[in-house]
């Protein structure tokens, strides 16, 4: 099993060149990205129907994001030259079997002469300035500038992607709502930009030696720095692997403070939590595109009495609310789910569909006794998951020796096959749909938020005004799931939606709840108009320009 990127998107140093100079005339504001109006007139130019141009964009534009960067951008060129040429174009042309390095340039009508008039008239000499050269705006903002005269206004946070239309919804609408009520201290930390810019994340959870480091390895085809295997519990800390300039190890309490990365969260598990994650970079392509988290693995028979330093379970709920896919990894002889499994499991609640099953180590066992597993399997399982839908489960051996057919036998292995295949379909998927998960991500949020601030602010209420206060918060707290239903008919609120009564208490109990806000309709209507309006008219103004 193995990931490769998509052949096209790859040229000559000749056509890289000729490529980087039509995208720096088409990209007027310099930003690095191109939208859909900027788009639409540049490709114009190739004088292709509206419908190729729609399919060329969706092809090149694969994650959503609702622009072209200078790689999506080369290949939205090759799919034209190719569309030129009279090839039809599918999702599939990705991986046609021509040299993409020998697709000449689309033919571009008018382009030549307007490039190389921009040349011409990109410095001037001003007698103002003592007849210094003095730099022109690059010819492009004006072909691209609307016919208006008046000197637009730049707004505080540029929108030029739907990530970036993200960050400023929550810096105005969300954020506020948040700080007011708490929420960072109850539910979520406060979102940063690390945390709107980072990768795909996939994390791995099992009891020890099921093949989490493995199959980490298995999908680089080599190890990262720090990894360790073996059939002891090797891995004793969280571990994130992610893409960078060189092979190196960073210590949890580097990674943690780092602007950059969103991370920034897991202080608030202490010290003793940090010197148990670190962090593995190396240059990967896979890298650039995910990062996959290995966990320690799970206890399970006599270690669970052995407790560990730092909130186990809370990290990994951390985790997984950070994550775009989850990964549950059982080995044939370690059916048997712990308590401690249970509780990691139970930590997951509201990311159920992030979570994939992996049998691993399957071709250790023949055809009859893998019948006989994936049954007791599925009976574990419906314990623990709480939901009336059946769980999808990976049957696999995911490294790098190869099956042993003297086991399984041929259809053991055409069965192997043809699972890893569509796990690796999920895996491939998961950076198309990146986007798409934070937009989901983020409306749950915004959401939940909105939640909170019901309770908290009906807690404040239900507080007297001044004699018995003490008294109050303790029944408050006490009859907290009572106070939960309240709001829930008050609001007309799905109980679904609610956070967990246990934890809520155990937060609740070091606040004061008559310091507490009480509710400001104009914050609530704020985060409605969000939800109603504004996130929908974002995804409108980023969608395929050509629909």
């Amino acid at each position: 099993m193995e990931i490769k990127s998509g052949a096209l998107g790859l040229c000559s140093k000749d056509h890289q060149r000729i490529y980087q100079e039509w995208f720096n005339f088409a990209d007027s504001d310099g930003d690095g990205r191109i939208t859909g109006d900027a788009a639409t007139k540049f490709f114009a130019m190739s004088k292709l129907s509206r419908q190729e141009l729609k399919q060329v964009w969706a092809i090149a534009d694969s994650k959503r994001q609702g622009f072209l960067g200078l790689h999506e951008f080369i290949i939205a060129v090759q799919l034209i030259s190719l569309a030129q040429e009279g090839v039809e174009l599918t999702p599939s042309s990705l991986k046609f079997e021509a040299d993409v390095e020998k697709i000449d340039p689309p033919m571009m009508e008018g382009l030549d002469a307007v490039v190389a008039k921009s040349k011409n008239s990109t410095v001037v000499v001003d007698p103002v300035t003592n007849g210094s050269a003095q730099p022109l705006p690059p010819p492009s903002s004006q072909w691209f500038a609307p016919k208006s005269g008046r000197k637009a206004q730049a707004p505080q946070y540029s929108v030029t992607s739907i990530v970036d239309g993200l960050k400023r919804l929550y810096v105005e609408k969300l954020k506020p709502l948040e700080v007011a009520y708490r929420f960072n201290d109850f539910v979520s930390p406060s979102l940063t930009n690390s945390d709107f810019d980072a990768k795909p994340m996939v994390m791995l959870l099992g009891q020890y030696s099921t093949g989490k480091t493995t199959f980490i390895k298995h999908l680089l085809r080599c190890e990262y720095p720090g990894a360790h295997i073996g059939p002891e519990p090797t891995t004793d800390r969280f571990v994130v692997v992610m893409s960078g300039p060189d092979e190196r190890s960073i210590p949890g309490n580097t990674i943690a403070v780092h602007a950059d990365m969103p991370f920034n969260g897991l202080t608030k598990f202490g010290g003793a939590f940090l010197s148990k994650f670190e962090c593995s970079q190396m240059p990967h392509p896979l890298l650039d595109q995910i990062t996959f988290v290995d966990t320690p693995g799970v206890l399970s028979g006599e270690k669970q009495r052995t407790q560990r330093s730092y909130d186990f379970t809370g990290v990994i709920s951390w985790f997984a609310a950070k994550c775009d896919m989850i990964l549950l990894l059982f080995d044939p002889h370690k059916l048997d789910i712990s308590d401690e499994f249970k509780r990691v499991i139970a930590s997951l609640r509201g990311n159920d569909d992030k979570i994939r099953v992996v049998l691993n180590k399957a071709d250790q066992v023949d055809t009859q006794q893998l019948m006989r597993v994936y049954g007791a399997l599925m009976w574990s399982l419906g314990k623990v998951l709480n939901t009336p839908e059946v769980v999808r489960v990976y049957i696999g051996s995911f490294n790098d020796k190869p099956v042993n057919e003297g086991i399984v036998g041929p259809i053991g292995r055409d069965l192997f096959e043809k699972e890893q295949d569509d796990l690796l379909a999920d895996l491939i998927d998961i950076p198309k749909k990146a986007c798409d998960r934070r937009i989901n991500e983020f409306v749950k949020r915004a959401r939940a938020a909105k939640i909170h601030a019901y309770i908290i602010s009906h807690l404040k209420k239900e507080m007297p005004a001044m004699m018995g206060k003490a008294k109050a918060q303790q029944r408050l707290i006490d009859n907290l799931e009572d106070e939960f239903a309240k709001v829930q008919r008050d609001y007309h609120l799905p109980a679904g939606d609610f956070p967990s009564v246990d934890h809520f208490k155990e937060v609740l109990s070091g606040y004061n709840i008559d310091k507490f806000e009480k509710l400001k309709p104009k914050m609530i209507q704020a985060v409605d108009d969000m939800l109603g309006y504004e996130i929908p008219e974002l995804l409108k103004n980023f969608r395929n320009p050509y629909e």
